[in-house]
């Protein structure tokens, strides 16, 4: 589990040291996640002015028009349990304020998509002979890092909305039956800022996170459209700025595991709707802290907002301690394990022999696992948890194992149901999953469906559709003694 606090906390770019390292604005204002926490999170300028400048930038007179206008929009909001809208309109300014380091996004240029487009067309081709799965890949994209925010966000609204839903729910469960009729104004404003509140965080933890990504399944999750195999040319290149790696090595190691996934979730059909249901599962575990949120919800003050924002990040909403919500999480860590480690695996199966720096790639891509890179980061402050890297190294060797043991069909077999998968357990046992032996489920769904397909046969004399007819011409005998030596 993640230290990070239950709730949409702020991507992790607060400086130690307290004001030291700020970046100042031209007006001498504080700008980005370093300032202190103003309404709704956004950042405060010096001396506490100009609240929102997050959200609207360095702005003068002529711009409080426009900002307390988009204030009122943000308080009448009336839609799901996060400002999507708001969301969307922070990552974009997030994104075009630039990385820390100075990167700033720029349009992908001709050279650059044919780089990308190149590199994921050999990677198809040289993942052809370490998997079962054929290429998943419709096309290939080179994406900007804003163009990666717009083609993500409808996969963020899946893992996020159940989360958001329960906080929003509990903040009108808080008061007596008898009390939220009279009250129904205050929680409607309250809902209205706890969605805009999301919406602001998660704008800017995406917005942060598009600085780092190089694809589109950096976190295990597909957050592109299916069938688009995408890498990010000005993020590749930063992440092998100081690897000492020859980029074209780099672009094309990145790749591959871009393409590995797009494989994957192409042809396991049911693994998309796994990994997020699990996460769905996970939310509804929640357990609100209703004494604290009772006692923001008592002394609330509509001009101080703030409050429920400093409750959010005190870590209000965390996971029941229940059987049931452990057996959620480990269903979840699992899954994404399972599908990293796969990926690690048939990865270096393709790059060892090819690039010389296939080793130091690996290890730099897990070392970036194993201390809370971005992606996990992200991921663990939008729904409260962290993929462990050792459940990934474990799964990594369970399926070298299985490679070695059953071959690759063999070894991808194991994806055509669930129930065929490892289990947390067999990740502790990787040698006792890879000698046992397991139902061939490919074979019972087919058979199962192939009794769907067949037609219905009469009775003899009476015309009449008989269920599970042999088709033996209504040979009755013929049929029982077919089944029974089927049997």
């Amino acid at each position: 589990m993640s230290d990070t606090p239950f709730g949409f906390g702020l991507p992790p770019e607060e400086p130690e040291n307290g004001d030291e390292g700020k970046k100042k604005d031209p007006t001498g204002g504080e700008r980005g996640s370093g300032g202190p926490a103003g309404p709704f999170g956004f950042g405060l300028g010096a001396g506490g002015e100009n609240p929102f400048a997050a959200m609207f930038g360095s702005m003068n007179p002529n711009d409080l028009g426009a900002a307390f206008q988009q204030l009122g929009q943000m308080l009448s909001y009336e839609g799901g349990p996060v400002n999507w809208d708001m969301a969307k309109q922070i990552a974009r300014q997030t994104v075009a304020q630039g990385t820390p380091d100075g990167s700033k996004d720029a349009s992908v240029g001709p050279a650059e998509r044919s780089a990308v487009d190149e590199a994921l067309r050999l990677a198809d081709l040289w993942l052809d002979g370490v998997t079962s799965l054929p290429s998943g890949s419709v096309s290939a994209v080179a994406w900007s890092r804003a163009e990666w925010v717009e083609a993500s966000l409808p996969a963020w609204q899946k893992l996020v909305d159940p989360v958001a839903e329960r906080v929003g729910l509990a903040m009108g469960d808080v008061l007596p039956e008898e009390m939220q009729a009279m009250a129904g104004p205050l929680i409607g404003m309250m809902r209205s800022m706890g969605g805009a509140m999301f919406g602001q965080q998660i704008g800017q933890a995406v917005g942060v996170l598009a600085g780092e990504v190089v694809g589109s399944t950096d976190i295990g999750l597909p957050l592109g459209p299916a069938g688009k195999a995408a890498l990010l040319p000005l993020n590749v290149e930063r992440f092998g700025k100081d690897l000492g790696v020859p980029q074209d090595e780099v672009r094309l190691y990145l790749a591959l595991r871009e393409a590995a996934h797009q494989r994957l979730f192409a042809h396991v059909p049911w693994l998309r709707s796994h990994l997020f249901g699990a996460v769905e599962g996970y939310a509804h575990g929640i357990k609100v802290d209703t004494s604290k949120l009772e006692d923001v919800v008592g002394q609330f003050d509509p001009s101080q907002p703030e409050q429920l924002q400093d409750a959010l990040q005190q870590g209000m909403f965390q996971p029941e301690d229940t059987p049931e919500q452990k057996a959620a999480l480990a269903r979840l860590e699992t899954a994404l394990a399972l599908v990293e480690g796969w990926v690690d695996a048939v990865v270096h199966e393709a790059a060892e022999s090819r690039l010389t720096s296939a080793d130091a790639l690996r290890e730099t891509m897990r070392r970036r696992r194993a201390s809370g890179g971005p992606a996990e980061q992200t991921f663990a402050t939008l729904i409260g948890l962290q993929l462990r890297p050792r459940r990934l190294r474990d799964a990594s060797r369970l399926w070298a194992s299985l490679t070695d043991a059953r071959g690759l069909d063999g070894r991808d077999a194991l994806w055509e149901h669930p129930d065929m998968l490892p289990t947390a357990d067999d990740l502790d046992d990787p040698d006792g999953f890879v000698h046992r032996e397991h139902l061939d489920f490919s074979e019972l769904d087919k058979m199962l469906g192939e009794a769907a397909r067949e037609p219905k046969k009469p009775e003899p004399g009476t015309g009449e559709a008989r269920p599970g007819g042999s088709g033996d011409g209504g040979n009755e005998g013929k049929g029982e003694g077919k089944g029974d030596s089927d049997r």
